[in-house]
């Protein structure tokens, strides 16, 4: 598949923030400048479809903004520098996994922000890889789900190092063949979290 490079521009100016490099998502893959990679945000608490939720492990996080549409997971929605690509369906290139093994991911970051979670959700046995990725396609509970700073009110949270990786080595799923698997880091102090998609063969 080629790979496409985008010139940030006016039109398309908008926070950025991070995406995941390791193993390669999608978005990772289609864009080799970090841009639009990083930018793709939208509300938190997937599969939840509504904005203004406050968070329920720390209540006095900022509410929620609007989660992304069915459809629009991969992209979170946004518009700008090609990203709406991300949300097509077409024969993505794949991360060989194994199944119910250790795998390292690791977040690249643009801008500071105060962690609450990141959890990661992984498409259902038989799930349609001919349609577009929705809500129902998924797990609806993360295989995955790490709180690194517990409770801790977001004002309390130490603002993590610029530009510094983070990573997580996790159990994956018992899965065979082509899945989908969707990593959502959530801040603490937007209302935001920003949405990556894996293509993997699980074997």
């Amino acid at each position: 598949m080629a790979t496409a490079k985008t010139t940030r521009t006016d039109q398309d100016a908008a926070p950025l923030h991070g995406w995941v490099t390791q193993p390669p998502s999608r978005a990772a893959r289609l864009f080799n400048d970090g841009y639009p990679s990083n930018a793709l945000e939208a509300g938190k608490f997937f599969p939840a479809t509504e904005a203004g939720r406050t968070d329920p492990l720390q209540p006095s996080d900022v509410p929620s903004d609007m989660p992304p549409a069915d459809g629009k997971i991969a992209s979170a929605g946004y518009p700008g520098g090609g990203a709406p690509q991300l949300d097509e369906v077409r024969d993505w290139r794949k991360v060989d996994l194994a199944s119910g093994g250790q795998q390292k991911f690791v977040w690249n970051f643009t801008m500071q922000h105060r962690t609450r979670r990141y959890n990661y959700f992984v498409t259902k046995n038989g799930w349609d890889p001919s349609q577009p990725l929705t809500r129902a396609q998924f797990e609806p509970v993360p295989f995955a789900k790490l709180e690194p700073n517990g409770d801790t009110p977001y004002w309390e949270l130490p603002m993590p190092p610029h530009g510094v990786p983070v990573e997580h080595t996790i159990t994956l799923p018992e899965r065979k063949g082509y899945h989908v698997v969707l990593g959502v880091w959530e801040v603490a102090d937007t209302g935001a979290a920003f949405y990556q998609v894996i293509d993997a063969n699980f074997a």
